[in-house]
């Protein structure tokens, strides 16, 4: 069953964003994931969230999203985020 990584990024350090955002694909492809939503325009519809920039990544399984993120491949672009801005993150199942 796919899983998804749906992500909320607020980038305080644009340049160090950047470089994070370079390093990431070549540590998804190991565990099945690609890139779904990477940025662009987001428009609330219902609600009061408002999110600056969302990001969504498919995995073919929850366990291989679990994996990429612990990986040792995005340890170092992992750390890079987190010093980068402020992200809210969740994994979820799809449904078949």
């Amino acid at each position: 069953m796919p899983a998804y990584v749906i992500a909320e990024v607020t980038t305080t350090d644009q340049a160090a964003m950047e470089e994070y955002r370079k390093q990431v694909p070549a540590t998804l492809a190991r565990y099945g994931g690609r890139f779904v939503v990477r940025g662009g325009a987001c428009q609330t519809v219902e609600g009061e969230w408002k999110p600056t920039r969302l990001v969504v990544i498919e995995f073919p399984s929850l366990a291989d999203a679990k994996r990429w993120y612990d990986s040792e491949e995005y340890r170092a672009p992992r750390a890079q985020r987190l010093r980068a801005g402020r992200t809210s993150m969740i994994m979820v199942e799809g449904v078949a």
